[in-house]
């Protein structure tokens, strides 16, 4: 497998991925590798069409109640108002 050097990272987005890999409890260089995969790999184009994952960190990421809570936040939006469309 090639070996790939970077030099003049900012500093902003190496604190980023540090803390990426920290969080995931992965090494920097899986870390770093996942996230060349997310962003490159998963526009590829599959029999024509574009593959978007740009959600996938977040599924299953929230607890049962957190997600009733947003329910609860946003069942009176998803009414409608009768007397408007009356």
């Amino acid at each position: 497998m090639k070996a790939i050097t970077l030099r003049n990272l900012p500093p902003e987005l190496a604190r980023r991925i540090e803390e990426e890999s920290s969080e995931r409890g992965t090494s920097l260089s899986k870390t770093i590798i996942r996230l060349l995969e997310e962003g490159l790999l998963c526009i590829r184009a599959q029999g024509g069409e574009t593959l978007h994952h740009d959600l996938d960190r977040f599924a299953g990421s929230w607890s049962q109640e957190e997600a009733d809570e947003l329910d609860q936040a946003v069942r009176k939006q998803r009414t409608i108002e009768k007397e408007l469309w009356g």
